[in-house]
């Protein structure tokens, strides 16, 4: 699973239409959001620092619930935009959170067990268990 990684408003429109996951690394407004989901008409996952979350408006959530497409709040821990525009998350790492979760292990559970080999926000691993992601 690939995320892209968007470090700018600039960088918006030059996003490829058939994204799905974006991580938004600056602070964006409504228009950003707005701009995003014209530009990338297919997106399900957007997923912005813990500190942006807390100033964004309500407004916004209810409009991406409408539209059905999750906002999560999370880092890209140890990600290099100059070497790469995507944070990867491996294959292996998504199998584990599939078999976890198909084990009959709460949400939480399976967050806790995979944020410890993985920096992987908490809310993304659970993201992850309750869809179908494919790899």
């Amino acid at each position: 699973m690939r995320l892209r990684v968007v470090s700018a408003r600039n960088e918006i429109a030059n996003l490829n239409p058939n994204e799905k996951t974006v991580h938004l690394a600056f602070r964006a407004s409504n228009v950003d959001f707005l701009n995003l989901m014209q530009r990338c008409p297919r997106l399900r996952m957007i997923q912005v620092p813990p500190s942006y979350r807390k100033t964004m408006s309500n407004a916004i959530q209810v409009f991406l619930d409408m539209q059905g497409i999750e906002l999560l709040e999370g880092d890209v821990w140890g990600h290099r935009k100059d070497l790469d525009e995507y944070f990867t998350i491996e294959d292996a790492t998504l199998e584990e959170i599939r078999s976890l979760a198909a084990s009959g292990a709460s949400m939480d559970e399976v967050a806790n067990q995979i944020q410890k080999k993985s920096r992987i926000s908490p809310e993304l691993i659970k993201y992850i268990a309750k869809s179908r992601v494919v790899a």
